[in-house]
């Protein structure tokens, strides 16, 4: 779910196609970006963009797709997966981070993001669809601000990533700074793609990484502990004047059913946290886009 930031680009039509995996790169033990071959050259999409996989096309789920639509009593819907590609570059991609089934707590087991995480290889022919979601930047966006503050967790950074890197190719009047936070240095998507983009544009990124359980030793950059207005404050000098683009796990529709079978209030995650403190700096509701899952 996304909350648009006035004058952001609209949804998208969309449109099924079929692509070929190129290629299937692991990029942590539970996060694959497949590189997928479309056969076309212009792509019409934007940065911060999604797309859909359907899982009935799948036969090796049909007999877990139809398990489940019996216990749910309702058709299994395609799931969402954001970008990792920008606009400008020859191959789309996408990064998908295996969901995680918690006893007792998730109630349904994933479908689709297993397979897409650890059994998809080369030559894997799948139809998608896309492209859409209104996670992107307005078109005037330098007219607005020289600082757009990224805002991420987990597979939260796979749409700014896509925004980061068409940004720095395209706007030349922004300055970057991502503020990431993992459980642990493991955890971290697209380590190596940040540090080497943030040595090619010193001037115009900076990069800060606070991991949540790391205990082995920190390289710079780098901190313990989760999110808090002391790391907002220190990255962020201008509060008043910068676009943040946020994006994380947020409460869920199994948290709140949970929480109310405790007849208790769903307890806040990294989404919900990371939007109060943003607003406690002094970051206006209205500078912020956000995006989340759960």
């Amino acid at each position: 779910m996304a909350e648009e930031i006035a004058g952001a680009q609209p949804r998208r039509r969309i449109k099924e196609m079929e692509v070929m995996v190129a290629d299937a790169i692991v990029e942590t033990p539970d996060t694959t970006t497949l590189v997928l071959f479309t056969g076309n050259d212009r792509l019409d999409y934007k940065a911060g963009h999604f797309l859909t996989i359907d899982p009935h096309q799948f036969e090796a789920l049909a007999r877990f797709t139809a398990f489940l639509e019996d216990l749910k009593g309702k058709r299994e819907p395609p799931r969402a997966y954001s970008l990792a590609s920008a606009p400008d570059e020859r191959q789309l991609a996408v990064t998908v981070k295996e969901e995680r089934y918690v006893s007792g707590v998730t109630k349904y087991p994933p479908l689709l993001s297993p397979l897409l995480v650890k059994r998809t290889t080369r030559g894997t022919r799948l139809v998608v669809t896309g492209f859409t979601g209104p996670y992107t930047l307005p078109d005037d966006v330098e007219a607005r601000t020289d600082h757009l503050v990224h805002v991420c967790a987990g597979s939260g950074s796979v749409p700014n990533l896509s925004i980061l890197k068409h940004a720095l190719r395209n706007h030349a009047g922004l300055r970057h700074t991502f503020i990431y936070s993992n459980r642990t240095l493991e955890d971290v998507i697209f380590l190596n793609q940040l540090a080497a983009l943030q040595a090619q544009h010193p001037e115009r990124l900076r990069v800060f990484h606070t991991l949540t359980r790391e205990t082995g030793s920190l390289s710079d950059g780098m901190r313990r502990g989760r999110l808090d207005e002391a790391l907002l404050r220190e990255a962020i000098p201008d509060p008043g004047s910068c676009l943040v683009y946020a994006c994380g796990p947020a409460i869920s529709a199994s948290d709140r059913r949970l929480a109310r079978e405790k007849n208790e209030q769903p307890q806040a995650r990294f989404l919900e946290g990371a939007l109060a403190a943003l607003q406690q700096i002094g970051i206006p509701k209205n500078s912020i886009c956000h995006e989340s899952y759960g």
